[in-house]
């Protein structure tokens, strides 16, 4: 990541919104921000499938689920932060991934530009893919900042989307399951 260029890129900005960049409270403001950004978008320099490298063979053949994994991200069309809760399941076929390593699937994929929608996609497709999973449900809840403090500015509204697939979207009684699973609180 170009840090000197996104410090260069966020002392423009201030001077074109017509404030000082040499102003005292200003002055790191270019540099805080490009090691923000760094922070924020260290997903685009990982692959979100190495966290599921290693596995587990198990005879288990019941769904797993892991809730409320917090995550922050920012949205591509205005780079505001939007945040709120993955819920994520999986019906194992002879392998089993280790819990934390779900939640660094879904903080792998957030720490990138994103939209809600792709999100949840690209958590669900990873993990049926490289768990040879059975059936796959994701389930976020999310805030965004650019729709609550700017635009239509409704604090408060929540965004829900899902992605729900093999047997998990197929058999009726496993989405059930799974759905219930991952709405109790």
């Amino acid at each position: 990541m170009d840090l000197d260029r996104i410090a260069k890129a966020v002392r423009e900005i201030l001077f074109a919104v017509g404030e000082n960049p040499e102003r005292e409270g200003l002055r790191d403001t270019p540099q805080r921000v490009a090691r923000m950004y760094e922070e924020v978008f260290s997903g685009l320099s990982g692959d979100p499938a190495e966290h599921l490298t290693t596995s587990f063979t198990e005879r288990y053949d019941e769904l797993v689920v892991l809730r409320d994994i917090p995550f922050n991200s920012i949205c591509e069309h205005h780079l505001m932060p939007f945040e709120g809760k993955a819920h994520v399941a999986y019906l194992p076929a002879g392998k089993v991934a280790g819990i934390s390593k779900l939640a660094r699937v879904v903080e792998a994929f957030a720490r990138r530009p994103q939209v809600q929608e792709r999100l949840t996609t690209q958590i669900a497709n990873l993990l049926m893919e490289k768990l040879e999973a059975k059936g796959v449900a994701v389930v976020i809840h999310a805030v965004h900042t650019c729709m609550t403090c700017r635009g239509v500015r409704k604090p408060g509204t929540v965004m829900i989307t899902s992605a729900v697939l093999g047997l998990c979207r197929s058999d009726p009684r496993t989405r059930g399951e799974v759905m219930t699973l991952l709405h109790t609180s």
